[in-house]
């Protein structure tokens, strides 16, 4: 007789991140409680050990080793594909879960049918918090943020990507819930389909939040608990790679979604960021010397990444 289908899938990504892998890991077993739920784990291929160590110390994970990084998007969809749950949970291997924040966002799903996906109150490393959730990155969304003049505090509009006029306190209705801590319903994923794999490691959830909405379905942020998500696990060791598959994503978005025209303001104002940023950088860098590897970085992204510039 099989066992019953747990409500709840977990499922989470790593590429070598074994310690942050581990300690994410021990924070979900300590906050599920009551909850049934599954823990799907898909390694990318990692150098580091990070199978070995779930193998031996949570024998209680479902371990899925690649022979190779598949991209965060693939690997997601391996998990979804083997998942039982009729929730599932898109978890950061870089994130600790606190308290209940498990359940109570199970609870929240249960009583609010026409949510389809949600996220929850989300703190940097030092407590403070940190801006998941925001509006899509549309080219003038993009010019607010890359410029700097979002981080005016007037007017309002120009702080509207990020919504950082919002203390994420409330609940309320976004555009796109960040990959880090994203539940949504088995039901929607029967319905939008899986993760778009022409995303490798940015724009993912993005794209996959854009359908939904298209499909009808409500994303909203409910602050029913936290979790802390330190950033960057993987992603630091990407170097320059990480800016050219991050614009790459971004000029790949607005062509799927809001057509070739915002596709190329999105490639012009990604790349008038890039050549400040490289020209000011490598000035710097000619009189301070710890400024110089910056230089070298946004020049590395302008040599490598004509290819979407010009998209």
């Amino acid at each position: 007789m099989s066992a019953p289908a747990p409500r709840l899938s977990i499922l989470i990504v790593n590429w070598n991140t074994r310690e942050m892998t581990r300690d994410c890991l021990a924070s979900v077993m300590a906050g599920l409680g009551d909850l049934a739920a599954e823990v799907i784990l898909v390694d990318n291929a990692s150098e580091d050990g990070s199978a070995e160590m779930v193998a031996r110390d949570f024998p209680q994970v479902r371990l899925i080793e690649n022979t190779e990084n598949r991209g965060f998007a693939a690997a997601n969809n391996q998990a979804m594909e083997v998942a039982r749950g009729d929730l599932l949970l898109l978890l950061n291997s870089d994130t600790l879960v606190h308290g209940d924040v498990l359940a109570q966002s199970v609870a929240y799903l249960d009583a609010q049918a026409e949510v389809g996906a949600m996220g929850c109150r989300v703190l940097n490393a030092d407590g403070s918090l940190q801006r998941t959730c925001s509006m899509f990155p549309s080219p003038l969304n993009l010019a607010l943020d890359t410029f700097g003049l979002s981080k005016l505090p007037w007017p309002r509009f120009f702080g509207r990507y990020h919504m950082r006029y919002w203390q994420r306190d409330s609940t309320r209705a976004v555009e796109v819930i960040s990959g880090c801590y994203l539940m949504l319903r088995r039901t929607v994923v029967d319905e939008v389909g899986l993760l778009d794999e022409d995303f490798f490691f940015f724009g993912e959830e993005t794209d996959w939040c854009q359908r939904m909405r298209a499909a009808g379905w409500e994303l909203m942020l409910a602050p029913v608990g936290e979790i802390t998500h330190y950033g960057g696990g993987s992603v630091k060791k990407l170097n320059h790679k990480r800016d050219i598959m991050l614009f790459s994503a971004l000029v790949h978005l607005n062509a799927k979604h809001r057509g070739p025209a915002a596709a190329k303001l999105t490639a012009l104002v990604l790349w008038i960021y890039t050549v400040t940023r490289a020209g000011a950088w490598s000035l710097l860098g000619m009189v301070r010397s710890q400024a110089a590897p910056r230089g070298r970085h946004y020049r590395a992204v302008l040599t490598h990444a004509r290819e979407f510039w010009m998209a």
